[in-house]
């Protein structure tokens, strides 16, 4: 077999890239994935290597079951998908809606908070997408919004999840790539609520531009006082509120000593905070009650991983647990008094040990407090909860579907790598490479691109545990830092979720609209946000210290430093540059808004969308080098 390959000019080498060929055509084929991988790596394996090959399996295998980073993955998908029952999000998207009711498309821009949010808290895509089509997107078809307006918002708000911590591909691509997934999740963080603001800015373009595409609501936000007692209705609109606010934050100033910035800050929020509770307090109380145990949960998961308190894996663990105390909480049954003044003494007591953790309690004496105090309050509330055994149930199953999913995709890609590269099927690729005599920035256009392009025909899980083992090797050659890759790759497989024809996303969301919805009609709504993902790619190039600012401050000793678009440009240009943008982009605009009656010619066109891209771009760019100015000027 050897000599008849030999006379045809294949050798080792060439049988690698036939390896990774066949994959891609037998899974265009719909073969399963993983036990594809096996497959190709032990025939292959088993051509170059004998039967040393089913020894690397055993290897492989074991090597994945003792995987610490791994751990992690089972504990965070447990955690989204007990939040996911646990009604959460109905409320959260209530709250938000009323809180965001005088601007435009509302709905719109509530069901992005709402995934935005929810994504931090799950990680999980399907499921934030298909939550956010049976509640938001009805919601939104019911008060007359455009099909494709509506269906965009749902799949991108939903994609946020694969980006934004925790997010199980960042710890995949970790594992993979041998680099932190503390500092992944700390570089994701900006880059993730880049994004998100951007879509809520394209949506916003879009509703002023077009106002028929987003119909203002009737909802009267002060409606909701009328759910609120007495009693509490009072209470927000007493001094009561901003007296309990400017105690705990002037203690906080006073004992760690803050500076000037932090004291305005914290003003500004507080003077906001007084007249939001004050002016509408039954949304207040509702956001109050939806937002704070979400985010005290996102907190608990992702501070202690980003401070360095507990590894991913710990903190996956807190917040599972976290996120059964929450459903055992939005579940119970209120009706009794007793249950009621129980959780109300709960939350002050709470609210006494967070104010003590930022004073002088120890961390570990706040949470053995905190762990013994909550296991006090929950075990009451669990008879006769919505949160059952049923639910429960289908969590774990779940949970252990997903994690299995996962294990054997490693597995699998570790034994279709080991083969490869045993092959030296890297070689003719990074010939070819070095052959196109491509710089750095080259080098990473074309990677993208071709990420791009697989994320076509492929998942995300493809991609990352097959295809970046053959990217990471030159990275090396072009100097080029695999944490910055990353989160490049991490804001590029967005778009495989939104691009046909395998555009999982809009494939959710079909699943649970009404009948009448055309699939069609979804891929063109999502087209533009796509877009937007290019945009935030291009913007995380050019000023790298978007990713990582955050990693660089919170671990000094290991700084990651890349030169970006701004870093030999003068301080003042940038400004400059980014004052007239914003003059420009803003003069555009307002010609282009609604003016007696009459819209602009490109508006209810097919290039309508692109035209609220463009300009969602020019005020994007324009602050972005504003930012950089600022920050060069100031330090």
């Amino acid at each position: 077999m050897s000599a008849f390959l030999a006379n045809w000019g294949i050798g080792n080498p060439e049988l690698g890239v036939i390896m990774l060929v066949l994959f891609v055509a037998f899974i265009m084929l719909g073969f399963p994935i993983a036990f594809t991988l096996m497959a190709l790596g032990v025939f292959f394996g088993y051509y170059a290597m004998g039967d040393l090959v089913f020894s690397l399996v055993v290897q492989r295998t074991y090597s994945v079951m003792t995987n610490d980073v791994l751990i992690s993955i089972p504990l965070f998908v447990f955690m989204g998908y007990v939040i996911e029952r646990a009604n959460v999000l109905d409320r959260l998207f209530r709250s938000l809606q009323l809180a965001a009711g005088p601007v435009p498309a509302s709905l719109a821009l509530a069901t992005l908070a709402t995934c935005a949010i929810f994504a931090t808290a799950t990680g999980i895509v399907g499921a934030v997408v298909t939550l956010m089509g049976l509640l938001a997107f009805p919601a939104m078809l019911r008060a007359g919004y455009d099909v494709k307006l509506s269906a965009a918002v749902v799949c991108a708000g939903g994609c946020l999840g694969i980006l934004i911590p925790p997010s199980v591909m960042l710890i995949l691509y970790g594992a993979t790539a041998g680099v932190s997934v503390v500092k992944l999740y700390a570089g994701a963080f900006f880059p993730g609520i880049m994004l998100a603001g951007l879509y809520i800015l394209l949506t916003i373009v879009l509703a002023l531009l077009n106002p028929k595409l987003a119909p203002k609501l009737n909802d009267n936000p002060s409606d909701v006082d009328k759910e609120l007692s007495p009693g509490a209705l009072k209470f927000f609109r007493s001094p009561m509120p901003s007296i309990i606010y400017a105690a705990f934050i002037g203690a906080v100033i006073w004992f760690h000593d803050l500076g000037a910035t932090w004291i305005v800050v914290f003003t500004i929020f507080g003077i906001g905070n007084a007249y939001y509770a004050w002016r509408l307090p039954g949304v207040y109380f509702t956001l109050l009650s939806s937002f704070l145990p979400l985010g005290a949960l996102i907190a608990s998961a992702l501070g202690t991983i980003v401070f360095g308190i507990a590894t991913p894996s710990e903190a996956a663990a807190m917040g599972s647990l976290g996120a059964l105390i929450l459903a055992l909480l939005y579940g119970a049954n209120y009706d009794v008094a007793w249950k009621r003044w129980l959780v109300s003494i709960y939350g002050i007591a709470v609210g006494a040990l967070l104010v003590g953790l930022f004073l002088f309690v120890p961390f570990r004496t706040f949470a053995i407090s905190f762990l013994l105090m909550t296991i006090v309050v929950v075990l009451p509330l669990i008879p006769f909860n919505r949160f059952g055994f049923t639910a429960l149930s289908e969590s774990i199953y779940l949970t252990a579907r997903t994690t299995a999913m996962v294990c054997w995709l490693f597995i699998g890609s570790f034994i279709f790598s080991a083969v490869f590269a045993y092959l030296g099927g890297h070689g003719p690729i990074e010939k070819f490479v070095l052959w196109m005599n491509l710089n750095q920035t080259g080098f990473m256009i074309l990677a993208q691109v071709i990420i791009f392009v697989l994320g076509w025909p492929l998942e995300w899980t493809e991609i990352i545990v097959i295809f970046m083992p053959i990217f990471l090797p030159l990275l090396k050659t072009f100097d080029i830092d695999p944490l910055f890759f990353g989160l490049l790759v991490a804001l590029n497989i967005q778009t495989s979720f939104l691009s046909p024809p395998v555009a999982m996303a809009p494939f959710y969301l079909k699943g649970v609209a009404p009948s009448w919805v055309n699939i069609n009609d979804i891929f063109r709504g999502v087209l533009p946000y796509m877009l937007v993902v290019i945009v935030s790619m291009i913007m995380l190039y050019a000023f790298p210290q978007i990713g990582l600012a955050l990693p660089n401050y919170l671990y000094p000793g290991s700084k990651t430093t890349v030169a970006g678009f701004a870093e030999n440009i003068d301080a003042t240009f940038l400004f400059g540059t980014g004052i007239v943008a914003l003059l420009v982009t803003a003069g555009l605009f307002f010609r282009a808004l609604p003016a007696g009656g009459k819209m602009h010619r490109w508006v209810g066109t097919e290039f309508e969308p692109y035209t609220a891209l463009f300009f969602t771009t020019g005020v994007a760019l324009s602050f972005t080098l504003l930012l950089s100015g600022a920050i060069k000027i100031w330090f």
